[in-house]
């Protein structure tokens, strides 16, 4: 058995050196000695402090590997911090386990194609976890995660910053605008993700018969609209109303099933409806013929309960209790106490499920990256759960 040791540490402390000295001395609390990796996530309120914030939190905690992103808000513990300074920290001990963390960078290729450079290259995948940071303006995440496929990733987008390069990364000691983290972790270390994209579905599943780009024209033979109407029309008022205020679908990845739960769809807003040719328009380029959609609605109490109705059974898939695991929480930053009405509510129900003192660390997103059946997506209103413990 690996000898794993994870720890967490968070501090709301509106003085950057106040924040890093208290969540640096509870971090190597923990760890009993310095960490292979620390990842760090830290809001804009420290302003000029963030500059060199990477390179001396890599000075104080003897990290082998230091990676970090702003956050319109962050997460540690069972705490989530939202509109005020929060800085949190996350080290891991992984026992011999390799890392290492890239920067890449989106440059334009021939035609459309996007070159990737500084991309990992991995060896062995199904030996590898990766989590992935990127800032939304410069990074494509949705064109560069396909080249993922098959190999268990989280993470999210750096948030915060209202334009180009205000969105900060940190690689070491080097504080980066612009391009993606890829943090990858291979050995004797599992990635197990969790996503919970907080709607439900409601209606009947039906069969894409006919599609252009973006636009369902025909679903089971029938323009789009009427079939999207007749569905409206039988469901409850509720239902009814809450697809009004926010209208998603879900696209099945599996074509072989014919019944769906919730985490069986990958969930995409739908943008409206083009009259002529009565068209539904997703925000998906991915259609095709046969593919089966499903009418979603999201909610605090669908998106609460598929994310405890997820975590329980991982929860019960674990035989017994690990002797080390460390969480990380990317959560989109529409969630939190706007969405549910009171704060730590992602971050807290993690714990409830798996363990009251599970070290923990994450932040609101831009933009929230993990697998839906088996692929790996960019997401919105979703929480994405990465749990590293010892591989089995």
């Amino acid at each position: 058995m690996l000898d794993l040791r994870f720890s967490d540490a968070l501090s709301t402390n509106p003085e950057a050196a106040v924040a890093e000295q208290r969540t640096v001395a509870a971090l190597l609390e923990g760890l009993d000695g310095p960490p292979d990796l620390l990842l760090f996530f830290c809001t804009h309120h420290y302003a000029r402090a963030l500059e060199g914030l990477g390179e001396r939190l890599a000075a104080a905690t003897g990290a082998g590997h230091v990676a970090g992103c702003t956050g319109v808000g962050v997460a540690g513990g069972s705490q989530e911090v939202e509109g005020k300074p929060g800085l949190s920290l996350w080290g891991a001990r992984l026992g011999g386990a390799t890392v290492h963390v890239e920067h890449i960078v989106a440059r334009a290729g021939q035609g459309r194609v996007i070159d990737f450079d500084g991309a990992p290259r991995i060896e062995a995948p199904h030996r590898a976890g990766v989590v992935l940071l990127a800032d939304p303006y410069s990074f494509p995440a949705h064109v560069y995660l396909p080249e993922l496929a098959g190999v268990p990733i989280v993470g999210g987008l750096a948030s915060g910053g209202q334009g180009p390069r205000q969105n900060l990364l940190w690689k070491d000691d080097a504080c980066l605008d612009h391009g993606a983290l890829a943090i990858t972790i291979e050995g004797g270390v599992a990635l197990e993700t969790l996503v919970s994209q907080g709607c439900r579905p409601i209606g009947e599943p039906l069969v894409v018969t006919g599609c252009r780009g973006p636009a369902i024209e025909t679903l089971r033979g029938k323009r789009a609209d009427e079939a999207l109407f007749e569905m409206l029309g039988e469901l409850p008022e509720r239902d009814r109303s809450l697809f009004e205020r926010g209208a998603h679908i879900g696209l099945a990845i599996d074509a072989t099933r014919s019944r769906f739960e919730a985490e069986d769809l990958l969930v995409r807003n739908l943008r409206g409806i083009d009259p002529e040719p009565g068209a539904v328009v997703v925000g998906d380029d991915s259609l095709r013929p046969g593919m089966t959609v499903q009418f979603m609605v999201r909610d605090a109490a669908s998106a609460s309960d598929e994310l405890h109705r997820l975590l329980g059974a991982r929860a019960a898939s674990w035989e017994t209790a690990p002797q080390a695991a460390g969480a990380l929480l990317f959560t989109c930053g529409g969630r939190g106490a706007g969405l549910f009405g009171a704060p730590h509510h992602d971050a807290s129900a993690i714990r409830q499920h798996l363990g009251p003192d599970l070290p923990l660390a994450g932040f609101f997103c831009a933009g929230e990256i993990g697998p839906v059946g088996g692929r790996p997506f960019l997401h919105g209103f979703t929480a994405s759960v990465g749990l590293l413990r010892a591989r089995t």
